[in-house]
């Protein structure tokens, strides 16, 4: 398979991993810092452009990967569709539901395919959840909260921005785990900064409960944090990382059940490398698969619902 892959930001570290593929034959990347390119080129070994048709009317080319601000996801996915290609994107996959509803109407009027970078269903500690989950191994799930902290290192993550920016993640996660669902409650405030938020949203089904907590209001000092407190029938699931963004990343998962407290050791995996093999792999095969456009437009229309009750 041959990767075109646009954007030389988080594009780098794509290209980066496509490189390490085995059955990824050629990357071109897209950019418009000439510098940035040639350090790729000379690192990584691929090819380079400044003109976006290089890409998109090459005929070899079999996916194009996305990793432009989402505001230009829609065009440039479009544009490829039309052009033969399939997309791999990143999330979030855009802001509007206008843009998600005429991607999902490009990919079946061009017959190829959008797959999104839900990652987070590929992070070990995550994937255990929901599978421990999915075969009741504590029994039937009965409570879950997620969280994501972060001091204000990513722009604007207000009221206006939070879910589709920086909650779409444990969003893509929760639809995932309990279908399509609505926020029974939404609390948020800005704590008097416009671009900068804590934000509670409650998901109450007959059975279980579920919360997400996210906030882009932590001091300077406090660790890019997620974690969540999974409660079940016969047991309890507590998950915990932190990154200082210096390189150092603590984690921990943690298991209590009535034969004590037990601390899961799962086989490292780097999410963002399992989820462009995963792509590449139904793309290849013709495969379903858990990170189509549908699931990505589930989740953005559940953060857009939050947005507006926030704001």
């Amino acid at each position: 398979m041959n990767i075109g892959v646009l954007g030389t930001g988080f594009g780098a570290y794509h290209a980066q991993l496509w490189t390490a593929m085995d059955r990824v034959d050629k990357v071109i990347i897209f950019g418009r810092n000439e510098a940035k390119l040639q350090k790729l080129k000379q690192a990584l070994g691929v090819e380079i452009t400044t003109h976006i048709d290089d890409i998109m009317l090459d005929s070899t080319i079999d996916v194009i990967d996305i990793c432009l601000p989402s505001n230009l996801h829609r065009q440039y996915a479009v544009d490829a569709l039309m052009h033969g290609k399939h997309v791999f994107c990143e999330t979030p996959i855009c802001f509007n539901l206008e843009d998600a509803l005429a991607m999902k109407e490009a990919e079946q009027l061009y017959d190829s395919r959008i797959l999104v970078n839900q990652f987070i269903k590929f992070d070990p500690a995550f994937k255990y959840l929901y599978e421990t989950t999915h075969n009741e191994k504590y029994g039937k799930l009965l409570s879950l909260t997620l969280k994501r902290e972060t001091p204000p290192l990513w722009g604007d993550l207000g009221l206006h921005a939070i879910a589709t920016k920086l909650m779409i993640h444990e969003l893509d996660f929760v639809t995932w785990m309990l279908g399509s669902i609505e926020p029974n409650f939404v609390w948020g405030t800005d704590g008097g900064k416009s671009d900068q938020a804590i934000v509670r949203a409650v998901f109450q089904q007959s059975n279980r409960y579920a919360e997400i907590i996210v906030s882009s209001q932590m001091p300077a000092t406090y660790p890019f944090s997620v974690g969540y407190e999974a409660y079940f029938e016969q047991g309890k699931l507590v998950y915990q990382e932190s990154d200082n963004m210096n390189g150092a990343v603590e984690s921990s998962l943690i298991e209590y059940t009535a034969a004590g407290k037990l601390d899961l050791l799962l086989e490292p995996a780097n999410p963002y490398q399992k989820s462009l093999e995963y792509a590449l792999q139904c793309l290849i095969e013709g495969s379903s698969s858990i990170i189509e456009l549908d699931n990505a437009i589930q989740a953005i229309e559940l953060a857009i619902c939050i947005e507006k009750k926030l704001v």
